[in-house]
């Protein structure tokens, strides 16, 4: 039987709330090529202030954040007819962001287990700000199962999109855990080792790993995936088990697109895909390029 602990109120920092409030601001507005005085204001921060603060808790300013809002290099990449995901897999995990610098170890929980809905298991849950709004984190004693994206107010829901994918398992909420894997896995300069735990059909769990293998600033389609994971005319079923994906972020199920190139749907919404995007391919651009990085 599930045990859930009634919400309480969280103490956030304050810098995570304003910057959540910009990366939101930015990924709506970039069209109008907004000014860091815009965004700063959207942040209730001084310029100054606002560009010393973006850059520390996402991991590039706010030009390069806005420079490729557009996605336009994720439409060259596959307009050149190879499939992405073959070049990301020869490149292997490693890469310039710190999302690949950070070494996740993986285990998938076993097929009977997931069957039993995930009886005789313990979640950990919790609320903590990062920098695309609020985040849900769960995690057992193998490590993260579950990752989510929402806003304040909307805690709820985001629990109970969570927590029916495991309906047997047993929820404990502890937001000292919650927020310390939050800030492990959102610090630009953490290199440690992150632990996570697949929880999923076996199907799943191979679609899911497939995603692990596409680098920080390069994509992939479904259909490439597919071809990767068994055969291009299941596309569809790949779709399907890429929006299942319970632990947004670490497994980039965000780095998929549409073969047009179109960002197509999102468990989390569009906008912040977007910004998830937005800001890999500004961090590949900065390793890549150290004399661009400079906050202007």
């Amino acid at each position: 039987m599930s045990k859930i602990v009634p919400m309480k109120p969280r103490e956030d920092s304050p810098d995570w709330r304003r910057m959540a409030r910009a990366i939101r601001y930015l990924t709506e507005h970039y069209q109008d090529q907004p000014s860091l005085e815009d965004a700063a204001s959207a942040a209730g921060l001084s310029p100054f202030h606002f560009q010393r603060v973006f850059s520390r808790y996402v991991g590039v300013s706010p030009k390069a954040f806005v420079a490729h809002l557009t996605l336009g290099h994720a439409k060259r990449e596959l307009a050149h007819g190879a499939s992405v995901l073959d070049a990301a897999l020869d490149a292997g995990l490693s890469g310039p962001s710190r999302l690949h610098d950070l070494c996740l170890k993986i285990e998938a929980m076993t097929p009977g287990d997931y069957a039993k809905g995930g009886a005789g298991v313990i979640i950990d849950y919790g609320f903590a700000g990062c920098p695309f709004g609020l985040a849900l984190v769960l995690a057992t004693q193998k490590g993260v199962c579950g990752l989510g994206f929402g806003e304040e107010g909307e805690e709820e829901a985001m629990l109970a999109d969570m927590t029916s994918r495991w309906p047997r398992a047993e929820f404990h909420r502890n937001e000292a855990r919650a927020a310390k894997l939050v800030q492990r896995i959102f610090d630009p300069a953490s290199k440690e080792i992150l632990p996570l735990y697949l929880m999923g059909t076996p199907f799943q769990v191979k679609v899911w790993e497939a995603l692990l293998a596409i680098p920080s600033g390069k994509f992939s389609t479904y259909r490439a995936v597919a071809e990767k994971v068994c055969d291009a005319k299941a596309a569809r079923a790949v779709g399907a088990a890429v929006g299942r994906n319970p632990i947004s972020w670490l497994v980039p199920c965000h780095r998929v697109l549409g073969s047009n190139g179109a960002l197509t749907g999102y468990h989390w919404g569009i906008e912040r895909k977007r910004a998830m995007l937005a800001v890999e391919a500004a961090r590949s651009d900065q390793f890549a390029n150290p004399s661009t990085s400079a906050m202007a």
